[in-house]
């Protein structure tokens, strides 16, 4: 039982911003390495985000940029099987090798979230994030440090493996089939609800802004790959997706008002992601069937 399980923070919604990574290495079900460094992401830091991981820019500044780092990177990534809890983190890492002109690591991935969903049937459609899955598995860990929640991941996947006495391999094939034998199936004609075995089944999403996609297609694309499309920003929004103009205005009153509000209940302690068009395409791509 071989693999390195990675997680990553952010500075802002740009996921190329990566202020800090970790990874953890398994070997025969034993830690063999781990690591974990902060990063300067020569970018700006969003109070959002330092809220949720408290990494200022200040703690980062004599910090090592992503290409300091990156052969190390590779080096351990493409050794191993990589695991991480949603697409967020290796989506990330490959928008930070783009940013930089790099090239992509290539390596095989599992995503715990997609484990989660097919071991055990009470995460099939919700409840499936990191600490909430570690809380019915009584691991204890401090979430938002890129080290402690790769270990979180890394537990999820060998308790996984444990739960039905399988194997990473079998794991492997087993996250890109139905989530439940008898998941029912998804209609093309739906654009507004999420494809039930999508990744990203469970995430309520809203566009603002100024889009490149149409908005009609946009909302197609991401029910395709399991998120709900609604209008508006309420408690139940997961994900807000802005146009990339259109975040890049730092002037709260330049924003929208659903941009606003959604920093508005960040504020307040909703787990609400703020991702760019980009980002957003970037996601489509990574998790579409």
């Amino acid at each position: 039982m071989n693999f390195l399980a990675i997680d990553v923070e952010t500075a802002n919604s740009d996921m190329a911003s990566i202020c800090q990574i970790g990874f953890v290495i398994y070997e025969n079900g034993q830690i063999k390495k781990e690591w974990s460094s902060l990063l300067n992401p020569e970018d700006y830091f969003d109070f959002w985000n330092e809220s949720i991981h408290n990494i200022t820019e200040e703690d980062v500044v004599d910090s090592p940029k992503f290409p300091e780092v990156y052969e190390f990177l590779k080096q351990h990534l493409e050794n191993y099987i990589c695991v991480c809890h949603t697409h967020f983190d290796r989506v990330s890492i490959n928008r930070t090798c783009e940013k930089y002109g790099l090239p992509t690591i290539q390596n095989n991935w599992i995503d715990t979230a997609k484990v989660s969903r097919r071991c055990w049937e009470e995460f099939a459609y919700k409840g499936y994030g990191l600490a909430n899955v570690c809380k019915k598995l009584n691991f204890s860990f401090n979430h938002h440090d890129a080290l402690e929640d790769a270990k979180a991941c890394a537990h999820i996947l060998i308790s996984a493996i444990k739960e039905k006495d399988n194997t990473i391999d079998d794991w492997l094939i087993r996250v890109n089939n139905p989530i439940l034998a008898n998941a029912r199936n998804y209609s093309d004609s739906v654009s507004k609800e999420g494809n039930p075995n999508g990744n990203l089944y469970g995430e309520v999403l809203v566009f603002t802004g100024s889009l490149q996609i149409p908005r009609r297609e946009a909302s197609v694309l991401a029910s395709e790959i399991g998120c709900k499309v609604v209008n508006g920003v309420t408690k139940k929004t997961t994900l807000l997706v802005v146009g990339d103009q259109d975040i890049s205005k730092l002037s709260g009153k330049e924003k929208s008002s659903k941009h606003r509000k959604a920093e508005e209940l960040k504020n307040n302690g909703q787990n609400i992601r703020i991702l760019k068009e980009s980002d957003f395409v970037a996601l489509y791509e990574s998790n579409k069937e």
